[in-house]
C-alpha cells in the first residue's frame, strides 16, 4: 500500500528531472493537502518529534514533511507542489540566511511568500537557546557523547567561542549527529519552551 514515504520519493525524483506522473498519482491517492519544505533531515527529525509529542500524525493528516537537500532547492520543489503545480499548500522552515531562497521559491510557485517560518541562525541554535547550554550538556552526556564533546572542546578553533556556538558546531561534526539530536533536543523541551518558528510551523498545519 502506498504511503507518504513513497510520495516523498516520487517528488524527489520529479524534482531531479524525472517524470511527475507517480507523484501526481500518489498525491491524489493519499489525499495530500500540504507539504512542509525543510532544508535537511535534521529539521525533519525535529518536526516529526514535535508532532509526535503533540499526538499528531502528520502523514495521516495529509501533510508531507519533505527534506529538499538545502534551501537553494526550494526553487525546484515549490513550483511542482504549490498552487501552480499539484495545488498543495506550501509551508516550510529555513535559516535567516536562506530566507531569500524560500521567498523567491514560494513566489515562483504562486504561494504566499510569508507562508514559511524562519530561524534566527538555524534550528539547532534555536533549540540550544530554548533548552540552555547546561541542559544540552546533560543530554549529550545521556546520549553517550560526552567524551566526543570534551575532545571537540579542546580543539584550538573552539577556544574563545561562546558555549552556545560550540554546542551548535559540535552537533554538525559527525554524520547523523544533527539528525539524532534534532529529535533528542525537541523531546527534551517543556511545552512552553518550543522555539517560535517550530511552534508556528506545527500550529499552522
Amino acid at each position: 500500500m502506498a504511503d507518504m514515504g513513497a510520495f516523498r520519493d516520487a517528488v524527489t525524483a520529479w524534482a531531479a528531472g524525472g517524470p511527475g506522473d507517480r507523484a501526481q498519482e500518489l498525491a491524489a491517492r493519499l489525499t495530500v493537502r500540504a507539504t512542509v519544505l525543510l532544508e535537511g533531515p535534521s529539521d525533519v527529525a525535529a518536526v516529526d518529534a514535535l508532532a509526535a509529542s503533540r499526538g499528531r500524525d502528520l502523514a495521516a493528516e495529509g501533510v508531507c514533511v519533505l527534506p529538499i537537500g538545502g534551501a537553494m532547492s526550494v526553487g525546484r520543489y515549490a513550483p511542482l507542489l504549490g498552487p501552480d503545480g499539484l495545488g498543495l499548500r506550501l509551508t516550510g522552515l529555513c535559516d535567516e540566511a536562506e530566507r531569500p531562497y524560500y521567498a523567491r521559491g514560494f513566489e515562483r510557485a504562486g504561494a504566499a511568500q510569508h507562508g514559511f517560518f524562519v530561524c534566527a541562525a538555524d534550528l539547532e541554535d534555536e533549540l540550544i537557546r530554548a533548552l540552555g547550554v547546561p541542559r544540552v550538556a546533560e543530554l549529550v552526556r545521556a546520549e553517550g557523547d560526552l567524551r566526543a564533546l570534551r575532545t571537540f572542546l579542546r580543539q584550538p578553533a573552539q577556544q574563545g567561542r561562546a558555549p552556545q556556538q560550540q554546542f551548535r558546531r559540535f552537533l554538525g561534526t559527525k554524520k547523523g549527529r544533527k539528525i539524532h539530536y534534532g529529535r533528542v533536543l525537541v523531546e527534551a523541551l517543556d511545552p512552553g519552551l518550543v522555539p517560535a518558528p517550530l511552534d508556528g510551523l506545527l500550529c499552522a498545519l
